[in-house]
C-alpha cells in the first residue's frame, strides 16, 4: 500500500510520497489476452446503499490487474451453475467461473478476482488483497476465494456502521474491527462442510473524516489471514494513519507491483500517467466524479503493465532480486506474479 500525495491540477509540482505499508519462473503461454483486467467501482449487488458514508470526501478511483495464471475456479457452493439436462454431470465444478457472480450466504460476492489476487473499489473504501498462490498445489486450496471473502465482509462490514462516520475522537480504529469480523466470517464460510484453504496478505484503505480537525484521514490496514497464519487483525495488523488533502492520490497494490518497482518508479510512473490522461482530455472538458475515476484507472493500468514488463524481464534489476542477493540467493530479473493496483483520488463531494 502506497500513499501518493499529487495535485492533479498541478504538473510541475514534485509529488511527497508517503509511504504507508508493505514491506524465475518460466512463462506460462495461454489464450488469454495481454490487455490488463480494468473498471472503475467494482460490481454491487442490487439495492446496496451507493453512499453509505457521511463524510465529505470520497475515492474517484479505478482498478487493473494481470494474473499470472488464469484464476482457479471457485467451487460450489459459491458458484454453481445448474445443469443443462441429464445427460450433464450433477457437478458442475469444472464450469465454475468467478466471473459468473459468484454468490456467499446468499449474496453477491463484493470484489473482483485477479489471479489468487482480489480487489476492491468503493467510494470510502479500497483494498487489494494478495493471495497465496502456493495453495494451488494443495487439495481443497483457493488463494482467491479467501481474497475475496475477506474483502467482501469488510465491506459489509463498514456499509453497516456508516464507513466509521464522522469520528471525533481522531482513532479511525474501525477498519480493524471490520477486518476482525471479516476474518471470523470468512473462516466460518469456508470451514466445514465447505472447508478451502487459503491465505491471503490484506491491504485496504478506509478514507475517514475527522470532524473536530477538519482533515481526511485514510486509515490503512494491512495483515496476512489464512488457514495456518497465526495472525489476527486484532493483534497483528499494521495500521497507519495519513492525514491527506484534496486532490491527493491513495494507491492499494499487491506485491506483484512491489517486488518488481521500486518505490521511485511507482510514484514517477503514477505521476506519467497522470499527466499523459491530463494531456488527452479537452481542456474545456469538465472533470466529473467518472471522469476522475477514469483517469485513476488509467494510472492503476500503466503501473500493472510498468511492473508486469519488469516482471517478464529475466535481466532485469528489482526490488525481488536485490532482497534475494541479500539473502545469497542467485536470483536475477523480476518476480512473475499477479499483479494488482487500485487508485483512488479524494475529491470533496460536491452540494
Amino acid at each position: 500500500m502506497l500513499a501518493l500525495q499529487l495535485k492533479h491540477q498541478c504538473r510541475c509540482r514534485s509529488p511527497r510520497i508517503l509511504h504507508i505499508a508493505l514491506t524465475r519462473r518460466r512463462l506460462r503461454h495461454d489464450d488469454r489476452s495481454r490487455d490488463p483486467q480494468v473498471g472503475l467501482a467494482t460490481p454491487l449487488p442490487d439495492g446496496a446503499p451507493k453512499r453509505a458514508s457521511p463524510s465529505p470526501y470520497y475515492f474517484a478511483a479505478g482498478y487493473a490487474g494481470w494474473a499470472k495464471r488464469l484464476t482457479r475456479p471457485f467451487p460450489p457452493p459459491f458458484f454453481s451453475p445448474p445443469s443443462g439436462s441429464f445427460s450433464d454431470p450433477l457437478s458442475t465444478h469444472n464450469r465454475s467461473q468467478d466471473r459468473r457472480r459468484p454468490k456467499v450466504n446468499g449474496e453477491i460476492i463484493r470484489g473482483v478476482t485477479v489471479g489468487d489476487d482480489a480487489v476492491l473499489v468503493s467510494d470510502n473504501l479500497i483494498g487489494a488483497n494478495d493471495g497465496v498462490g502456493a495453495w494451488a498445489q494443495r487439495e481443497k486450496g483457493c488463494a482467491p476465494l479467501w481474497s475475496r471473502l475477506i474483502l467482501h465482509f469488510c465491506a459489509l462490514a463498514a456499509e453497516k456502521d456508516g464507513h466509521g462516520g464522522e469520528d471525533s475522537d481522531g482513532e479511525g480504529d474501525q477498519l480493524v474491527r471490520y477486518m476482525g469480523d471479516a476474518y471470523k466470517q470468512t473462516k466460518e464460510a469456508l470451514s466445514d462442510p465447505n472447508e478451502w484453504l487459503g491465505t491471503t496478505t490484506s491491504s485496504l484503505a478506509l478514507l475517514h473524516y475527522l470532524k473536530e480537525k477538519g482533515k481526511t484521514r485514510p486509515v490503512v490496514f494491512v495483515a496476512q489471514l489464512g488457514t495456518n497464519s497465526p495472525d489476527t487483525p486484532e493483534e497483528n495488523a499494521v495500521l497507519s494513519k495519513v492525514d491527506v488533502e484534496e486532490d491527493d492520490i491513495v494507491l492499494a497494490m499487491t506485491d506483484g507491483v512491489t517486488d518488481n518497482l521500486w518505490e521511485e518508479e511507482i510514484s514517477e510512473t503514477a505521476i506519467n500517467a497522470l499527466h499523459e490522461w491530463h494531456d488527452k482530455m479537452d481542456k474545456d472538458d469538465n472533470i466529473s466524479e467518472e471522469l476522475l475515476a477514469e483517469g485513476m484507472r488509467y494510472v492503476a493500468q500503466e503501473i500493472v503493465l510498468a511492473a508486469r514488463k519488469i516482471a517478464e524481464d529475466p535481466f532485469a534489476g528489482s526490488p525481488f532480486m536485490e532482497r534475494a542477493v541479500e539473502e545469497g540467493l542467485a536470483i536475477e530479473g523480476g518476480k512473475l506474479d499477479d499483479i494488482s493496483v487500485v487508485a483512488a483520488v479524494c475529491k470533496k463531494r460536491q452540494g
